[in-house]
């Protein structure tokens, strides 16, 4: 499926960010990068993009864009950029001639809203547009919006200075081919805007309505909606299966790196490496023995934790996630578990705790092994039976980094062992039988 998105506007209001709306940065990339991979993540491969003030410099960047990404994207200058945008989409008039995506370069949008409404089935001379009906929605600047008036399912009225509406444009529109003549019709009524075009076709009934249902857009299209941009970004990298430690430290304290590390051209997998490297030289201290090295190496291991968290976090903000990089960093977790616990029981060793800090030592580091082994499949099964969003409970890694954080700065190394060693082989149990009730269940007498 192609899709068409429009990025001639002018953007006067985010100027102290460059000279380019489109090229505006929003956490490491520019607003079109973003719609684009988003879009693209969706299952969508063939891009146009129409292009008007300081035209040249967008298309020289989408040229580049495209090459590395290795993206179709053919840009269409429109010369009459500073009247409506409908102008814009009538520029790919004689380009698309089939059923096609329009979105606008400066509208984020979780991506499964487009996933599902690329889906959907239209009327060959009608329209879908992405409607919230969240009218209280913080995110939505009221003055600026284009309203949208629903009923059943058709779209009766839309614009920005409506008076009766129940619902939001989020600019995501599945249309056919027939919004172009739509268009033009509007612009013998000297109405240029695409709102115009709509109207066209809600008088026909041939507009329909797709309920976002409550999911994240925004319309980037001042300072304050790229703050909040920004913020709803890094709040979506919120895992299910964050444990408690991860959802009240770590992911806050990570949120924060991130947000740094994405202007950078650091990688995914070389912050996975940092990582490794920090628990591996807290596992070192550890073997040295004494208080202070068994502080700098507690204080390294949880540390080493919340950088952890970084590299998902990079990957994902930047379209950068590969199965590679997920399988690389869980292996270097695992490297990272048995050297903390290893060192760790080192400590305790040569604290003359003899033979029973070993069998300790070892219970912890295979209980560890066994915990990452079956997270997989817990976690797996268990984001099938809970809705999206949803916590469940859970004992891994983030647990287990922190108790020995705690308990290295409270000089209580053996306690750190042994807790972890009966945390985690029993947190192992209780998996075996929350699945075994889950993908074993008993018959019914």
């Amino acid at each position: 499926m192609k899709c068409l998105i429009i990025a001639a506007g002018q953007g006067s209001r985010l100027s102290m960010r460059g000279d380019s709306k489109p090229l505006t940065p929003l956490l490491g990339l520019s607003l079109i990068e973003r719609v684009i991979l988003t879009a693209e993540r969706s299952g969508i491969t063939d891009f146009y993009v129409v292009t008007g003030y300081n035209g040249e410099k967008v298309i020289t960047f989408l040229n580049k864009f495209s090459q590395s990404r290795n993206i179709s994207v053919t840009c269409i200058v429109n010369e009459r950029w500073r009247e409506g945008n409908g102008l814009s989409v009538l520029k790919a008039k004689d380009i698309i001639k089939e059923n096609f995506i329009l979105l606008m370069c400066d509208h984020i949008f979780d991506e499964s809203i487009l996933l599902e409404l690329k889906d959907k089935r239209i009327e060959d001379d009608g329209i879908m547009l992405a409607v919230d009906y969240n009218l209280r929605s913080k995110e939505v600047d009221v003055q600026d919006a284009t309203k949208v008036l629903v009923k059943d399912g058709k779209i009766l009225n839309i614009g920005k200075n409506i008076e009766e509406y129940n619902a939001y444009d989020t600019g995501i529109f599945l249309c056919s081919p027939a919004i172009f003549e739509a268009i033009e019709k509007s612009l013998n009524e000297n109405d240029s805007s695409l709102s115009g075009g709509v109207k066209i076709l809600a008088e026909k009934r041939k507009a329909e309505a797709f309920d976002i249902e409550g999911r994240f857009w925004i319309d980037v299209d001042d300072e304050r909606a790229l703050k909040r941009a920004e913020r709803k970004l890094l709040a979506s990298l919120k895992k299910d299966s964050d444990g408690p430690v991860s959802r009240c430290l770590n992911r806050p304290l990570s949120n924060r790196i991130t947000r740094y590390l994405v202007k950078t051209n650091i990688k995914p997998n070389h912050i996975s490496l940092f990582s490794f490297i920090l628990s591996a030289l807290g596992a070192l201290f550890f073997f040295f023995g004494g208080y202070i090295n068994l502080l700098i190496g507690g204080i390294l291991a949880q540390i080493s934790s919340i950088v952890d968290g970084c590299d998902g976090e990079v990957a994902r903000l930047k379209f950068q996630t590969t199965e590679f990089g997920g399988w690389f960093d869980a292996v270097l977790d695992r490297y990272a578990d048995a050297f903390l616990l290893f060192g760790l029981t080192c400590h305790v060793y040569f604290m003359d705790k003899g033979f029973l800090s070993l069998f300790i030592g070892f219970l912890a580091i295979i209980g560890t092994l066994i915990n990452s082994y079956t997270a997989d499949k817990y976690d797996g099964m268990m984001k099938k039976k809970l809705k999206p969003g949803k916590h469940y409970f859970r004992m891994g890694r983030d647990i287990r980094m922190f108790i020995i954080f705690i308990l290295a700065v409270l000089n209580l190394p053996f306690l750190a062992i042994l807790l972890v060693a009966f945390l985690m082989n029993v947190e192992n149990i209780r998996r075996v039988l929350v699945l075994s009730n889950i993908l074993n269940p008993s018959p019914i007498p």
